[in-house]
């Protein structure tokens, strides 16, 4: 029996071991960035659905135009770092990616298309932006059922969040998904020190 649990307690060490060199192997900055990433989607996606169940995907439409800036925001203003959501086919006019985010979120597609998990999909680097060093870290964005009725194919989109959205953002590219697959991302930039 001792020798069992000795050689559990030696597994485990290996295990615990094997990930921190794994986690050791990435720059210190990635691990914030993540938590920051990981951080606001959770918190959109539970307002969202009060709204909808309060007053239907119309309602939803709001809350994406006007809390989840506030709460990309907010999230910037307590970490430190510059976030915002990212589309290739961007609803939002202030969603559209710069040429380091489009590479990411095409990078983001293949990967997904060869099997990858989209919510495991991230790409953190060190790079050259207006002349200065920064961190930049991005995280796709899956899409979820909850996410169709608004983001959805014309058989998930009703007829009163059609004319809504056509109303608030008549150039518009952000329907037409599927669960599962990546409506965007969000993106992270700070100076680095």
């Amino acid at each position: 029996m001792k020798p069992s649990i000795l050689l559990i307690g030696l597994l485990a060490q290996a295990l615990v071991s094997s990930n921190a060199a794994a986690q050791a192997g990435e720059p210190a900055w990635v691990p914030q960035a993540r938590s920051v990433a990981m951080a606001v989607p959770p918190k959109l996606l539970a307002v969202l659905k009060d709204e909808i169940a309060r007053g239907g995907p119309e309602g939803a439409i709001t809350v994406c135009r006007e809390q989840a800036p506030a709460m990309a925001r907010a999230a910037s203003e307590q970490s430190g770092w510059q976030v915002r959501r990212v589309s290739l086919r961007n609803r939002n006019p202030k969603a559209v990616p710069d040429a380091w985010e489009r590479a990411a979120l095409e990078d983001f597609d293949r990967r997904a298309a060869a099997g990858e998990s989209p919510a495991k999909l991230e790409r953190a680097e060190l790079v050259e932006k207006d002349g200065r060093q920064v961190h930049r870290y991005m995280r796709a964005l899956p899409t979820v059922d909850l996410c169709l009725g608004c983001h959805g194919t014309p058989d998930r989109v009703t007829d009163a969040v059609s004319a809504r959205l056509k109303a608030l953002y008549p150039e518009d590219r952000g329907v037409g998904y599927r669960a599962g697959e990546i409506r965007g991302a969000i993106t992270l930039v700070r100076p680095a020190p």
